[in-house]
């Protein structure tokens, strides 16, 4: 399926939303977000322990479907906090260049 944005894609994968019953509804999928990260570490961790850090076709693929689903979870949360998953992307960037034009790209801190 091609998509225009991330705007589209936050869309569409509302379809497939459904709520899980918690005492609030972002517990589910920030659950679900750790989660699919911890399955995309574990699988970059076995290409580095098993593959001598050779990316294989088939890796690429698996590591994509995991990928796509670490998207789903963070879209579902952005649509709760009705935050626009291209608005949050835009203003990554912002804060990453403004950190890289004053050199302090790296280091600790939300507020460098």
């Amino acid at each position: 399926m091609k998509l225009e944005n991330l705007s589209d894609y936050q869309r569409q994968s509302r379809k497939t939303w459904n709520l899980v019953k918690t005492d609030h509804p972002l517990v589910y999928p920030t659950l679900g977000l750790t989660n699919e990260a911890g399955e995309v570490a574990g699988k970059v961790k076995k290409i580095f322990r098993d593959k001598g850090g050779i990316i294989s076709p088939a890796d690429r693929e698996a590591l994509k479907y995991e990928l796509g689903d670490v998207l789903w979870y963070l879209a579902q949360i952005a649509t709760e906090l009705d935050l626009d998953l291209q608005e949050i992307a835009s203003a990554n960037l912002e804060k990453l260049f403004s950190r890289l034009e004053r050199g302090v790209i790296r280091g600790e801190g939300d507020q460098r």
